[in-house]
């Protein structure tokens, strides 16, 4: 039977190999210069609380910083060097039980096709083809949800989150060092409120998610760290 149905994926949909490792590194990077962006402005505006000093504010913007941007890197490469560890480890076993038992396995891949609503002969047709195709992607795929040839890579992830956390703490560290006195804490407030938007905006891009409570939430957040900081710093401004 002739059909018109034009096969493959939607236009604009991300289905080509290698979108996971991309959407890491991408989501690492965001998220990393948003914190850049939060808590380097947490730290300089806290110090412009408790003194108008420009190099205390200088010294503690670029501790802050380097120290962040090194504890991102350090702990978005154990998070997903865990991640990988834990996909390998599966996927040996998978190799081994197919080794092992191909018949128990080929079973076992139709069961969660018949499970998906194909009937018990067309999920074992199903089963079949794919696991001559590519047995070990598709009991992957269908019993883990790994992609064997798209396992995401700690160095990427790593990597862009300490050039973004660096690039997003730029931001506040800049604007409140080369901002006249009386104006440095309200601008750096705006210039971060402005960038925590896009960054917000831009995860939600990423997610598919509804931009708008994105921002809100990451403005709001990054408004009441800077609150907090401030106040803390003309708390302790008599004592400095």
């Amino acid at each position: 039977m002739s059909t018109s149905l034009e096969l493959g994926p939607h236009d604009g949909e991300p289905h080509h190999a290698g979108i996971n490792d991309r959407l890491s590194w991408l989501r690492a990077g965001v998220l990393g210069a948003n914190d850049g962006i939060v808590s380097t402005a947490g730290i300089v505006v806290g110090v412009a609380g408790a003194t108008t000093d420009r190099g205390a504010i200088l010294v503690a913007g670029v501790a802050g910083l380097v120290a962040g941007a090194m504890s991102m890197a350090a702990g978005e490469y154990v998070s997903v060097s865990t991640q990988r560890d834990s996909e390998l480890a599966l996927l040996a076993k998978e190799r081994r039980e197919l080794r092992e038992d191909p018949a128990d396995e080929l079973a076992e891949l139709a069961g969660l096709y018949a499970d998906k609503g194909l009937d018990d002969d067309l999920a074992l047709e199903v089963a079949r083809q794919l696991t001559a195709h590519d047995a070990l992607g598709a009991h992957a795929e269908a019993e883990l949800g790994i992609d064997p040839d798209d396992l995401t890579n700690p160095w990427n992830a790593a990597l862009a989150s300490m050039v973004a956390f660096t690039v997003g703490a730029l931001l506040p560290l800049l604007t409140i060092t080369l901002v006249t006195e009386s104006a440095r804490v309200a601008v750096t407030v705006v210039a971060v409120t402005l960038a925590l938007a896009l960054t917000g905006f831009t995860s939600a891009r990423l997610g598919y998610g509804p931009a708008g409570r994105a921002v809100a939430r990451n403005v709001a957040g990054g408004l009441f760290a800077m609150a907090v900081t401030y106040a803390v710093g003309s708390l302790l401004s008599p004592h400095v």
